[in-house]
């Protein structure tokens, strides 16, 4: 009878209902969610017993004994305040992206569309850290194509043809079961866990498929908890959908301490890694890197591989001083404009934001005079990226006049400007790290906001500025 009793509980497990968009739960299913607006997004969920956990807590126990057992509630002037120790990564733009480098203890969400390269820059920056033990689990590859990639990284890496010689704290395992991969963590005791990818991996507590929004919820549920009572860092790797969104739900964001995503166009060599969400860092930052044959190769100095030298004579390129995170770069904007072949104009942006094209659009007919409501007006940021600042506006505005009116802008010039809605020439942040990047790649004048000329030191210049006020100053600087 009490046999009978254990399995109707064990049946009764809790169903709930979560919407893969924003992570809104609720107890019955709801065709439209009430905190994003999405219909059809509620995914069923069932919640099983906490065996996860129980595994969690048993490998973290025979990993370390974490000190977070004996928390009791402190005053917030007792609490010590120090920086976290950092693992270091090897990698100049991997740790600029993560504050500094992984914190032990803390997990982090990596993604990217397939093919982008996420597995190459894992197994690349594991490589590169021989001191550490590591675990790696794959259940995407085999462990034969993943000695055939780590030996074509190592021998790119050395320039030789030898067999190399891999370091021995770096341990492959290929499976899917949560509860195997908790077992060989008890056993092998790593520092540094990689789970490639969390869409793989399935636990036995429930009864769905790999990938789906309960077993994605409950692995990566028991992998946290893995973390923090260990101080072991776990690194998961993570699908993209066709949005261009993490695939599984989106609770899977709000588990991580750190998501970071891996992008870039496919036809182009360079790859962005931008910080989305860090609770140990700036989320401004990015690194860049360069897809080669023999793997990922970090770009110090991405504005002269950005620029090209031989746009001379070319209307329709205006180049602009940007800045991602605490980097200043220059970018190459490209515009063409043309007669619309149908009734209605074009409007197409790749690397900049479509609906803020369609305002500085509107900015340039209405307070400027320019007529392009019959053209087509195509906008490219070159080398594949995608730029988010707002000091690229000028320059997307002057390319498009360049384009329209067949004139090149000479050589030598670029800017930085935000524009308004009155098509005034708005301030941007940190002038002096944009004029000066301009200044060492050799350009002679910039066009800058006038705002920014407050407390500017323009004495240690040797570049000629231009400082606007309006957008019809900074063309008529360009144009004559």
């Amino acid at each position: 009878m009490c046999h009978i009793y254990c399995l109707f509980l064990m049946a009764k497990d809790k169903i709930a209902y979560v919407c893969s968009h924003c992570g809104q739960e609720s107890a019955k299913w709801i065709g439209k969610c009430p905190s994003c607006g999405q219909w059809n997004t509620f995914k069923e969920i069932r919640i099983a017993s906490d065996t996860g956990s129980m595994a969690a807590r048993s490998a973290a126990t025979s990993v370390r004994r974490s000190p977070l057992h004996k928390n009791r509630p402190l005053p917030l002037s007792e609490i010590a305040a120090h920086d976290e120790p950092r693992i270091d990564t090897h990698d100049g733009e991997l740790n600029r992206v993560l504050g500094g480098g992984l914190v032990p203890g803390s997990i982090i969400l990596l993604g990217g569309e397939p093919g982008i390269g996420k597995s190459t820059l894992t197994l690349q920056t594991l490589l590169n850290m021989p001191e550490r033990r590591i675990l790696y689990v794959s259940g995407e590859e085999s462990a034969h194509q993943l000695k055939m990639r780590a030996q074509r990284l190592a021998s790119a890496s050395s320039g030789a043809s030898a067999p190399a010689d891999f370091p021995p704290s770096l341990l492959i395992l290929t499976e899917t079961s949560l509860e195997a991969i908790f077992d060989h963590i008890k056993e092998v005791k790593p520092e540094l866990v990689v789970i490639d990818s969390i869409q793989t991996i399935s636990t036995e507590d429930v009864e769905s498929s790999p990938g789906s929004v309960t077993q994605v919820r409950e692995c990566a549920s028991a992998l946290l908890r893995f973390a923090k009572s260990s101080g072991v860092p776990v690194i998961l790797i993570g699908h993209i959908n066709k949005e261009g969104t993490l695939a599984g739900p989106k609770i899977l964001e709000h588990i991580v301490d750190t998501v970071i995503q891996f992008e870039g166009d496919q036809h182009y060599v360079y790859r962005i890694l931008r910080s989305i969400k860090n609770r140990f860092g700036s989320t401004s930052e990015l690194g860049i890197y360069e897809m080669q044959q023999t793997g990922l190769r970090q770009v110090s100095n991405p504005s002269e591989l950005l620029l090209t030298r031989d746009h001379d004579g070319l209307s329709g390129i205006a180049i602009s001083s940007a800045i991602e995170g605490m980097r200043p770069f220059l970018v190459e904007t490209q515009a063409l404009v043309s007669t619309a072949a149908y009734g209605t104009p074009q409007r197409s942006a790749t690397g900049f934001d479509q609906r803020r094209l369609n305002m500085l659009l509107a900015v340039l007919e209405k307070r400027v005079g320019f007529k392009l409501i019959q053209k087509d007006v195509f906008i490219n940021i070159a080398g594949g990226l995608r730029v988010t600042d707002l000091a690229t506006d000028l320059s997307v505005i002057a390319a498009v006049l360049s384009s329209n009116v067949d004139t090149p802008i000479e050589s030598g010039w670029c800017m930085a400007g935000e524009v308004g809605l009155s098509g005034e020439v708005r301030p941007v942040s940190r002038i002096e790290q944009r004029i000066s990047e301009a200044q060492k790649l050799g350009f002679h004048h910039i066009i800058i906001p006038r705002y920014n000329l407050s407390g500017l030191n323009t004495s240690r210049f040797q570049i000629e500025l231009h400082p606007v006020r309006k957008v019809e100053e900074a063309l008529r600087a360009l144009f004559g």
